[in-house]
């Protein structure tokens, strides 16, 4: 159909088209002609069809309403009377995206799917939810998913509980979660951006249920809104859809959302803000420290992309100058940068990790030092070479990630959009790529350094400080705000807490109504292809080494994947060959320092590094595959030189520079101490995995807390253990890189396999070709039951065990009892009930059956609540109907919509996991003949895993030393 300017379509009027070539698409602005609602769309040839719409929220306080908000109105609505219509879209749709998120200054609720009449049931849904939600006749939503006081008998303790309560509490505990939630508080003291979004736990028991409907009423209105569709459905049938159903019913409005700008500082602030370390801990070298400057607007492309670039190229990189002078004069052990461009004013940051109070002025002089005589005297112009080249490299390559495709531009166009900026500026990304390019010949970015930072009194020296037990202190003033409320209230104002929060544990224990539950739209099964995606590796053999191809288009980009085998490696050595596996790439060759070899890989790839990757064997649970390996994307005209960089680190490694590799060190330190912090879920169960699995095992030697451990003592002891550390890099150098050791994974078509074929040499002559030795590692199950204390404010609790050892073969329809459990029982009874941001159950091809928690205020009491999941089974009974959506929601878990790049990985895992196209076959035949019995019969394997008493808990530490009893093990990992 063709669209002209100016008319109207289906209550909308076009008010500009463009083809942005680009991303392929052609983009149309349309306005809602009777609400002045906005609506974006992007025509392309992509099947991943995206809908979205969000709203302008400023929040005026750290209520955290806009959150709270975002959960609440997907809990029910007009039409979708369900008390979660959000988590029933789930259980039964072939979504591809599905979800919300709060901002700083916006909410939005994104979806995706492959299928047309699935896309339309997502969009009706969320629309509904976001303009006649539940929450207007149901003030229990907000007790839920916001707060509530909780009390069910008038003798027990007054107590705070709620979704959202929970997940910032668990946001709150990380330092570096603080950090920069507190950076935008010191630098916006007048604006919408002082105020955290999220929720201050502090301040989110202040929010009231009439500042709750009030602010709803007032920005969840068309004329406050952002509407985006995408992909290759019918427009004229989305615009119909969406103004017949919805837009319609509204008339225009104006809507005070208008963000003030915040005025500038004539002079830096410094503000200081605590965070919790145990009182074991020690104090010293856990200070943060970050210099803030505000840059303009997100509406300018020097702002939004060059200052992007800027950042990266000064603390990202190998060879980043500012941080590699923090780190010479050893401020902090760890240097990282933010550039936060998602909001009016955009934040620079720079920020020293585990560094000292009393070095803030040295942080201060070196950072000015530092970026003066950058300006005097230039920045290295292969290093800027380097950087532009691969923004460009991941801005056509168009790599999202898990994302649709859609839904990052649609992101990407909300920071011009929401501040009355053209949607298109920053998609259409070749303006801004040629413009930056003058930073080659010029002193482009050295500018942009004085204008924005060295020149900016609009800044902040935010010092971040431990603070021995204030989560303790913390949690005993709470105790004491609510024991004197509760004192301070009459019998009738208690038995009215009391009433409120039996109503609440009544609403969630009851189930939806068949007739509620019917009102939410599914597919059939007639709907559901019954085919797998064919992601087969074809072996070629060439000059004696095994290639595994997986041939598809990727727009003249070769994917490469160097693997080399780990067996050859001694069990005592395994630590060391995750590290050489974190120094490659990063430290001097003979003929590179580590600074020019970096800048060589920005110029000449799209990316090359060096990871370690381990591969069960889902056929024998007692077997798996360790290697190093070497990623490498390259457009096909530098293949060569990419190889010639490969052979370099591979053969020429220097392991001598003991200052650099302490550095690096350390920085691996701090990122593994980050993630235990911000996904404890994630450690709790690889580690629980590791007391009863190999390959899990193996996994915490090279990346777990194990590793963890091990780094720790090598920095505890560096200077004495150094020749020690060089002498088994160069051995574990010498072995692997072997010619009999190595297999190729290649992503392309034939050309690019060709063109590998033509270059493959430059690798391999470099190789050693002795015959190896393949090493046996013990493994001795063990039921550690570690309680891993962190300062955190939550827990996360993980149960399980190995169904395969007690003799359960899998089977494709414990993936739909992985969905029933996921999204049903550990969903009501861990989340809904027990106040925890999430619960999910983890089911494996090679036998892992566990339960985890997610920012979970229980201990005990989830506990309880996984051991209860075998007597949810034994009673499992539903309908036809909603056994369909169970099944319907695990298929579109199986067949996600990847790029090519990870498709490749995909197929190679699976090639090496041996896992037939057959056996895919067969797991999906599984899902969807998936009866009722046979969720009941899992009763009995579930019931089992959980008499094993396998367990693990990574969280606060007061929590777990009261409940020591049910560990063998309580450790300090923060200590």
């Amino acid at each position: 159909m063709e669209y002209k300017i100016g008319k109207i379509y289906n209550g909308f009027i076009l008010k500009d088209e463009e083809y942005i070539k680009e991303v392929n698409s052609n983009a149309r602005i349309f306005e809602h002609e009777k609400t002045g609602a906005r609506l974006l769309h992007m025509e392309n040839d992509d099947d991943n069809k995206v809908f979205s719409i969000g709203f302008k929220t400023p929040p005026s306080d750290s209520t955290g309403v806009m959150h709270i908000l975002e959960h609440s109105v997907l809990c029910g609505s007009r039409k979708f009377p369900t008390k979660e219509p959000f988590v029933e879209l789930v259980k039964g749709s072939l979504n591809t995206f599905l979800n919300a998120m709060t901002y700083p200054d916006k909410t939005i609720y994104p979806v995706a799917s492959q299928n047309e009449k699935d896309f339309f049931n997502l969009m009706d849904v969320y629309l509904d939810a976001v303009f006649y939600p539940n929450i207007y006749n149901t003030k229990e939503i907000l007790m839920q998913e916001g707060w509530h006081y909780d009390l069910e008998d008038k003798n027990e303790d007054l107590t705070y509980k709620g979704v959202v309560y929970n997940e910032m509490k668990g946001a709150f505990s990380s330092p570096e979660g603080i950090l920069l939630r507190r950076i935008q508080q010191t630098l916006f003291p007048d604006n919408t951006y002082y105020n955290e979004s999220g929720g201050d736990p502090h301040d989110i028991p202040n929010l009231t249920y009439e500042q709750f409907i009030g602010t709803h009423k007032k920005y969840y209105h068309p004329s406050n809104s952002y509407i985006f569709l995408y992909g290759d459905g019918d427009l004229d049938k989305e615009l119909a859809f969406i103004n017949d159903n919805y837009l319609s019913n509204f008339d225009k409005i104006e809507v005070d959302a208008d963000i003030k700008v915040q005025e500038p500082y004539s002079e830096m602030k410094e503000i200081s803000y605590s965070y919790s370390i145990s009182n074991e801990d020690e104090e010293s070298e856990k200070t943060f420290l970050a210099l803030n400057f505000v840059t303009g607007r997100s509406t300018e492309d020097e702002v939004y992309t060059d200052l992007n670039i800027l950042e990266y190229l000064l603390l990202e990189t190998e060879g980043a100058p500012l941080k590699k002078a923090l780190i010479d004069a050893q401020v902090g052990k760890d240097v990282f940068g933010s550039f936060d461009n998602g909001i009016l004013q955009p934040v620079f940051s720079i920020i020293v990790k585990n560094s000292e109070v009393d070095k803030k002025e040295e942080f201060k002089t070196i950072v000015f030092d530092t970026l003066n005589d950058l300006v005097k005297n230039g920045i290295d112009k292969k290093l800027i070479e380097g950087c532009i080249n691969t923004f460009e490299f991941k801005l056509r390559e168009g790599d999202t990630g898990s994302y649709p495709k859609g839904l990052i531009y649609y992101m990407n166009a909300m920071d011009s959009w929401l501040y009355g900026g053209d949607p298109l500026m920053h998609i259409r990304y070749e303006k801004a790529i040629e413009n930056v390019k003058k930073a080659l010949t010029s002193n482009y970015f050295e500018k942009l350094i004085e204008k924005y930072i060295l020149n900016n009194t609009h800044s902040s020296l935010l010092i971040l400080k431990p603070e021995k037990g204030l989560a303790e202190k913390d949690e005993l003033e709470l105790k004491e705000k609510l024991k004197s409320y509760k004192e301070s209230l009459s019998d009738k104002e208690l038995d009215k807490i009391v009433d409120e929060t039996k109503n609440l544990v009544l609403r969630q224990s009851t189930p939806d109504s068949q007739e509620v539950l019917e009102t939410i739209p599914m597919l059939s099964i007639d709907d559901i292809g019954k085919d797998v995606e064919n992601l087969k590796i074809e072996e070629v053999k060439y000059d004696d080494i095994e290639l595994l191809h997986y041939n598809v288009f990727t727009s003249n980009i070769s994917y490469l994947n160097f693997m080399f085998y780990g067996r050859c490696i001694k069990e005592e050595d395994i630590p060391y060959f995750s590290l050489i596996g974190n120094l490659l790439g990063k430290v001097d060759t003979k003929n590179y320092d580590y600074k020019e070899l970096s800048n060589e890989i920005l110029i000449n790839t799209g990316d090359l590094f060096f990871k370690n990757q381990v591969y069960s064997n889902d056929k024998d649970i007692t077997k798996f595959y360790p290697f190093i390996e070497s990623h490498i994307k390259v457009m096909n005209d530098k293949v060569g030189k990419s190889l010639d960089l490969l052979s370099e680190i591979i053969e020429n490694s220097l392991f001598e520079d003991s200052k650099r590799i302490r550095e690096i060190i350390r920085e691996l330190i701090s990122r593994i101490e980050m993630n235990l912090m911000q996904s404890g879920h994630q450690v709790a169960n690889s580690r629980l995995s590791s007391y009863f699995s190999p390959v899990a095992s193996y996994l915490q030697k090279i990346s777990g807390y194990d590793y963890y451990e091990f780094l720790k003592n090598i920095e505890k002891n560096y200077d004495s253990e150094f020749e020690n550390i060089k002498s088994k890099l160069y051995e574990i150098q010498k072995i692997v890189f072997n010619k009999n050791n190595l297999t190729i994974a290649i992503t392309g078509e034939e050309k690019e396999l060709e063109l590998l074929k033509e270059n493959i040499n430059k690798v391999t002559n470099v190789l050693c070709n002795n015959k190896l030795d393949n090493y046996e590692y013990k493994f001795t199950k063990e039921q550690k039951n570690e309680g891993l204390m962190t300062p955190a404010n939550v827990q996360y609790v993980a149960k399980g065990y190995n169904y395969r050892e007690l003799g359960y073969d899998y089977s494709g329809s414990m993936l739909v009892l992985k969905t029933i459990l996921g999204y049903d029982y550990l969903w009501n009874n861990v989340r809904v009930k027990g106040g925890a941001y999430g619960a999910m159950s983890n089911i494996s091809r090679e036998g892992s059956l566990i339960f985890v928690s997610y920012r979970d205020p229980n201990l005990l009491n989830t506990l309880n609540a996984y051991d209860g999941a075998s007597s949810y089974l034994e009673k499992f009974d539903i309908s036809d109907r909603e056994m369909t959506k169970y099944i319907i929601g695990t298929i579109s878990n199986l067949e996600s919509p990847l790029m090519p790049y990870y498709k490749g990985i995909k197929a190679v895992s699976m090639y090496i996991r041996n896992i037939t196209k057959e056996d895919r076959e067969k797991e999906r035949a599984e899902v969807l003949n998936t009866k009722v019995e046979d969720i009941k019969g899992y009763s009995e394997i579930v019931r089992k895993i959980m008499s094993q008493d396998y367990l693990t808990v990574v969280g606060n530490e007061k929590d777990i030393k009261e409940n020591k009893d049910i560990f063998n093990n309580l450790i300090n990992v923060l200590k």
